[in-house]
């Protein structure tokens, strides 16, 4: 799916780029010092450096966006990779990382919630019409389906069984960087190919650095290109009635019956029944392009206090909605599939077996200008504490504001262990686009019930462990452990979101 939980982003960048830092500032008045490059020029990298991380996420709310920013969103997800890092030669590196994620998704599932039929009280597979996939003789307790009722039904309440319930995002990333002989500049390339459910994306980028002021001072530019396209699935009332003509007695809506809000079932050839809105249509331009600009700026300001800034431009075009969430709109009557007698409850978690018909997918903007602009602060304060600080203010051109303020605080209890207690706080407001379940208007151009896109405050806390053993005493084949490091961050939103996140990792170096 085009975007993740934030947390999860929040989690993932933490982990690659920041986890394996001991969080000690690698003491910051080191980094002052000049190498004797005329007697001797130190390795960049020494020896290949193996890293293996590993995640756990799980996350509950209830505003999906697949059902129209209502209803269950259960998902979990297994995350793991390998980075390898090569020294070519004493001033080049090459590095390998490869990713893979799967996930579970209750919201995802219900791309197709028609996945069950339950027949004279009792449920079972389903034998036709759209290839709905059955479940079990037990579906009775697990939907807790009242009897009387037969007929195919859906709930966003209730996770199906159908093919996106599960996806495997994949990824490989080859990257490149050269530092000059005195060390005071660094040329980075990298390239990505990275494929999901309904995507495929290919990136590259590159950067510059430089240090000056022997080293205090460091000035970096890197600029990055994401070149996307979907692969995209639909809500499938949607997809089957294009498939159909706009034949509402074939298809998947063969024998199925069409309720209005009262329960009643309406004439599938006459005017009072269920159409997506007018020109209805899937997506035509499947690309989605992502252009990047970094500027940052580091400085030492004494022996134990470094401060950095930083800034990105960010530029999206192509199709920015993502098609697999569905709009409802207030001013068009509703229908349903399932159950009549569930119709009055249905935005309730006790509704499992109707669902009302989609009016259209989420439709967005074709481009998008994003800006965030941070500040990091980091204060040695002796050798058992530092202070790490971080503030980003972000805004775009769909009108979204946001602020991100953290802390971290790395505690050194002996030579080998390193703890890091954390806070996160964020609150943005919503998109000029965002409204929550069937409250858009049809005569709207853009319309999204996405409540990442929506306004709240969210709240994370954190806590990590890393073990450093600097003389790599423990071995395995030909690669001595450096570190190993353990993180568990809780997570909160005002919106009801929750979720929590375990991460583990080891870093090899080879002897």
């Amino acid at each position: 799916m085009e975007e993740k939980q934030e947390v999860v982003v929040v989690a993932i960048n933490e982990q690659k780029h920041g986890f394996w830092l001991i969080l000690l500032l690698m003491p910051l008045w080191g980094m002052a010092q000049q190498e004797n490059a005329s007697s001797y020029k130190k390795r960049v990298l020494e020896s290949t450096e193996v890293d293996i991380l590993s995640s756990y996420y799980d996350q509950t709310g209830n505003n999906a966006a697949v059902t129209g920013g209502l209803g269950t969103e259960e998902l979990s997800d297994v995350a793991g990779s390998i980075v390898v890092s090569i020294p070519l030669n004493a001033d080049d590196v090459l590095s390998v990382d490869l990713g893979i994620s799967t996930y579970t998704s209750a919201s995802s599932s219900n791309l197709n919630p028609f996945d069950i039929t339950k027949t004279g009280g009792v449920s079972g597979a389903s034998t036709g019409n759209g290839g709905i996939a059955g479940g079990d003789d037990d579906e009775e307790d697990d939907h807790n389906i009242g009897n009387g009722y037969s007929g195919v039904i859906g709930s966003p309440w209730v996770a199906s069984s159908g093919a996106s319930r599960q996806d495997t995002w994949g990824n490989v990333t080859v990257g490149y960087s050269h530092s000059s002989d005195d060390r005071d500049q660094i040329v980075s390339a990298y390239a990505s190919f990275s494929t999901e459910y309904d995507y495929m994306s290919i990136g590259f980028g590159g950067g510059y650095t430089r240090l000056f002021n022997e080293k205090n001072t460091e000035v970096s530019v890197k600029g990055s290109v994401y070149l996307d396209n979907w692969l995209p699935r639909y809500p499938t009332e949607l997809d089957s009635y294009l498939e159909a003509g706009g034949n509402l007695n074939g298809g998947f809506f063969t024998g199925v019956d069409i309720l209005d809000s009262n329960g009643q079932v309406t004439d599938k050839n006459g005017s009072n029944t269920w159409r997506p809105i007018d020109g209805f249509g899937l997506i035509s331009d499947k690309k989605r392009n992502s252009y990047a600009l970094t500027l940052s700026f580091s400085q030492i300001l004494g022996k134990n206090t470094q401060m950095s800034v930083f800034a990105d431009v960010v530029r999206q075009d192509g199709w920015l909605a993502n098609p697999m969430q569905r709009v409802y709109f207030a001013d068009v009557n509703n229908y349903f599939i399932g159950n009549p007698a569930s119709i009055p409850n249905y935005t309730s978690s006790e509704n499992k077996d109707v669902f009302m018909l989609a009016d259209d997918i989420e439709r967005l903007p074709n481009s998008r200008l994003k800006i965030p602009i941070g500040f990091r602060l980091n204060q040695y304060i002796n050798e058992i504490v530092t202070v790490r600080t971080y503030y980003r203010y972000y805004f775009d051109d769909w009108g979204l504001q946001s602020h991100t303020a953290s802390i971290e605080l790395p505690i050194k209890i002996s030579q080998n262990f390193t703890l890091y207690p954390s806070y996160r706080y964020y609150t943005q407001n919503q998109v000029d686009y965002f409204a929550p379940f069937d409250a858009h208007l049809s005569t709207e151009q853009y319309y999204t019930s996405d409540y990442d896109l929506s306004q709240y405050d969210a709240y994370q806390y954190g806590f990590g462990v890393s073990y450093t053993d600097i003389f790599t005493r423990f071995r395995t084949w030909h690669f001595g452990l450096k570190s190993i490091d353990l993180k568990y961050n809780n997570y909160h939103r005002t919106t009801g979101l929750k979720a929590n996140y375990f991460g583990l990792g080891f870093k090899f170096e080879m002897n």
